[in-house]
């Protein structure tokens, strides 16, 4: 399931990108971004590259642009998988880093939230995130899900969620491939009355949302808009 796609086009870590900041939230260093007052939040959970990334960073930025407040919490302790440490291999970093304690880490965060008096909150997953968001959904605790070239989710994992849900699979992805994704679309036309979207983007990778070279204008463009995506279905449910 975390192959080596999983690992492909490795972002260049920054830990000053963006225009928001680091602070403690809900147990965990996370990038804020967004006016602190609004009642509405995006939590964005990363893959496995982690909370760093300049482009995660930047598309968490856009989200806050269109009236958000957006955690990005650092779900690696400090520790993001490294395709440069051949002695950890990615099967060796996921056993101290499975996504069942992203969602146990990820709990806090959201009562952090609503401590605030954020009433609802979105999340997004890419990769690794992905399984963390479905985690979130099947007990409600938030209230919408986007789900970008997911990891790890399952038919089951798919079948237990009655939010509104968005999922974007790769055409060219061997860790979700588009069969896997179709299934997922046949489980939720099953239940008409979950709000879901569910789509195989044509020639595009795993990771395309994140992992894209910003120098590449047509993976800027396939990136774009999949981001585009995810704000009008938070403008459309997220309320």
């Amino acid at each position: 399931m975390a192959g080596a796609e999983c690992c492909s086009n490795p972002p260049t870590l920054n830990p000053n990108a963006g225009i928001g900041h680091v602070e403690n939230f809900g147990g965990l260093d996370s990038y804020l971004t967004g006016t602190p007052h609004s009642n509405l939040a995006v939590l964005l959970i990363s893959d496995n590259f982690g909370y760093e990334a300049p482009n995660l960073r930047n598309f968490a930025d856009k989200i806050a642009a269109a009236g958000y407040y957006v955690v990005v919490p650092d779900f690696f302790y400090g520790d993001p998988y490294d395709p440069q440490n051949t002695s950890r291999p990615l099967q060796e970093w996921i056993k101290d880093h499975g996504t069942d304690k992203g969602f146990e880490d990820a709990k806090p965060v959201v009562e952090a939230l609503k401590s605030k008096g954020i009433s609802a909150i979105g999340a997004v997953g890419f990769c690794w995130g992905a399984k963390v968001v479905v985690e979130l959904a099947k007990p409600k605790l938030i209230q919408v899900a986007v789900l970008l070239h997911p990891s790890f989710v399952t038919v089951e994992d798919i079948s237990a969620v009655d939010i509104p849900i968005g999922i974007l699979g790769a055409e060219k992805d061997q860790v979700s491939p588009p069969e896997l994704i179709k299934k997922f679309e046949q489980v939720l036309n099953a239940k008409p009355e979950v709000e879901s979207y569910v789509k195989v983007v044509p020639n595009v990778e795993h990771g395309w949302t994140v992992r894209y070279d910003t120098g590449d204008p047509e993976a800027v463009k396939a990136a774009e808009e999949a981001h585009q995506f995810v704000l009008e279905w938070f403008a459309k449910h997220l309320k």
